[in-house]
Protein backbone atom coordinates (compact mmCIF):
# COMPACT_ATOMS: atom_id res chain seq x y z
CA UNK A 1 0.00 0.00 0.00
CA UNK A 2 1.44 3.54 -0.77
CA UNK A 3 -0.35 7.13 -0.19
CA UNK A 4 0.32 9.93 -2.39
CA UNK A 5 -0.66 13.64 -1.89
CA UNK A 6 -1.67 16.45 -4.29
CA UNK A 7 -2.88 20.23 -4.57
CA UNK A 8 -6.29 20.68 -6.00
CA UNK A 9 -7.55 23.83 -7.01
CA UNK A 10 -10.80 25.70 -7.24
CA UNK A 11 -12.67 23.91 -4.17
CA UNK A 12 -14.86 26.05 -2.44
CA UNK A 13 -17.38 23.18 -0.49
CA UNK A 14 -18.47 19.70 1.19
CA UNK A 15 -20.15 19.14 -2.20
CA UNK A 16 -16.19 19.76 -4.09
CA UNK A 17 -14.99 17.71 -1.84
CA UNK A 18 -17.46 15.40 -2.17
CA UNK A 19 -17.18 15.27 -5.96
CA UNK A 20 -13.24 15.11 -6.06
CA UNK A 21 -13.25 11.92 -3.38
CA UNK A 22 -16.10 10.46 -5.48
CA UNK A 23 -13.95 10.62 -8.79
CA UNK A 24 -10.59 9.71 -7.50
CA UNK A 25 -12.15 6.98 -5.44
CA UNK A 26 -13.46 4.94 -8.79
CA UNK A 27 -9.57 4.97 -10.08
CA UNK A 28 -8.56 1.08 -10.05
CA UNK A 29 -6.93 0.18 -6.78
CA UNK A 30 -7.56 3.29 -5.11
CA UNK A 31 -8.54 2.56 -1.51
CA UNK A 32 -9.10 5.32 0.41
CA UNK A 33 -9.26 8.94 -0.27
CA UNK A 34 -8.86 11.99 2.08
CA UNK A 35 -9.51 15.71 1.02
CA UNK A 36 -8.47 18.39 3.17
CA UNK A 37 -10.87 21.39 1.81
CA UNK A 38 -8.96 24.57 3.80
CA UNK A 39 -5.51 22.77 2.03
CA UNK A 40 -6.60 21.13 -1.05
CA UNK A 41 -4.52 18.70 -0.12
CA UNK A 42 -5.46 15.43 -1.53
CA UNK A 43 -4.57 11.51 -0.75
CA UNK A 44 -4.51 9.12 -2.15
CA UNK A 45 -4.08 5.41 -0.38
CA UNK A 46 -3.35 2.87 -3.40
CA UNK A 47 -2.71 -0.77 -3.84
CA UNK A 48 0.09 0.45 -6.92
CA UNK A 49 1.51 3.64 -7.79
CA UNK A 50 -0.96 5.54 -9.45
CA UNK A 51 -0.18 7.62 -13.06
CA UNK A 52 -0.05 11.60 -12.47
CA UNK A 53 -2.25 11.48 -15.55
CA UNK A 54 -5.09 9.40 -14.40
CA UNK A 55 -5.39 11.69 -11.11
CA UNK A 56 -5.41 14.96 -12.77
CA UNK A 57 -8.38 13.44 -14.90
CA UNK A 58 -10.35 11.86 -12.16
CA UNK A 59 -10.00 15.46 -10.28
CA UNK A 60 -10.71 17.57 -13.90
CA UNK A 61 -14.07 15.23 -14.38
CA UNK A 62 -14.97 16.64 -10.54
CA UNK A 63 -14.34 19.93 -12.39
CA UNK A 64 -11.04 21.02 -10.32
CA UNK A 65 -7.46 21.04 -11.27
CA UNK A 66 -4.80 19.61 -9.92
CA UNK A 67 -1.55 21.52 -8.99
CA UNK A 68 1.77 20.56 -9.89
Amino acid sequence: MQTNTYTVKGMTCGHCVSSVSGEVAALAGVHEVHVDLATGALSIASEQPLGIDAVRAAVEEAGYELVG
